[in-house]
């Protein structure tokens, strides 16, 4: 892929494509990355709430950096290095996509998916997993980056398909039967784009280097600095200037999938 780029792509990264972007540059960053737990990030406080209700728990994609407790919850990511080193710490977790989950028709309380819906050919297919896996009154946690416009070489290194616009992501999601009820502006990208700039040359010509920068320094200080998640109702935190990447709260609709 051609990491040069740096506005949206015309049409879609065909699957085979988009999906070997993705496990060969989240193969080698698990590789060579150790676990932080949920407790480090600034969503904690929101899924501890949310834990205390929900014991059938799934996170999908997490890597290394899940959201939800590794006691209790059950883990899917398509990378073998990342799924490894979660057993390795006892979680409960195996190798498989967000397309099609090894689970169960209305199995989870509590679903978490952040960072995914951007990474993948099929939105849809992810969603319609999603809340195939769903129980009744479930909550799901769901991330994705804003605005197409701000499509930049950073996204295509890190195995991005797409941005969204705000009323286009709380479509997908309402046809789905997902409801939103809160956002919060998220995510921890660096603003500077010569700081980008400089993390996508440092990722292609020297990786090894770059990637334990950003696990031993970079990542701890992040999330040692990250802001208080400030939740708004609906998609209220789509509005706030600058917005790069949304956290949304959803619970299943009372309609159902559309």
């Amino acid at each position: 892929m051609a990491i040069s780029e740096t506005h949206a792509p015309d049409a879609p990264v065909c699957e085979s494509e988009l999906v070997l972007a993705n496990r060969r540059f989240y193969d080698a960053l698990w590789g060579r990355s150790r676990l932080v737990t949920a407790e480090r990030f600034n969503t904690w406080p929101l899924v501890s709430a949310l834990v205390a209700t929900a014991p059938a728990r799934l996170e999908v994609g997490p890597g290394l950096r899940p959201r939800l407790p590794i006691q209790g919850t059950r883990f899917v990511d398509m990378s073998a290095p990342a799924v490894e080193k979660l057993r390795a710490q006892s979680a409960d977790a195996v190798v498989g996509t967000a397309s099609h989950l090894p689970f169960a028709d209305e199995t989870f309380d509590l679903i978490a998916a952040f960072d995914i819906v951007e990474h993948v050919d099929d939105d849809d297919a992810v969603l319609a997993e999603l809340a195939r896996v769903a129980a009744r009154r479930s909550t799901l946690l769901l991330s994705a980056p804003l605005d197409p416009a701000k499509w930049t070489a950073f996204d295509q290194l890190v195995g991005h398909g797409r941005r969204y616009t705000p009323g286009e992501l709380q479509g997908k999601l309402l046809r789905h039967g997902w409801a939103v009820e809160s956002t919060a502006v998220f995510g921890m990208q660096p603003k500077s784009s010569r700081l980008l700039d400089y993390s996508v040359w440092q990722l292609q010509n020297r990786p090894d280097r770059a990637i334990w920068v950003y696990d031993r320094i970079i990542l701890p200080l992040a999330a040692f600095f990250q802001k208080k998640l400030e939740l708004a109702p609906g998609m209220g935190a789509a509005d706030t200037p600058e917005v790069d990447e949304i956290l949304l709260v959803c619970h299943r609709a009372a309609t159902g999938p559309t």
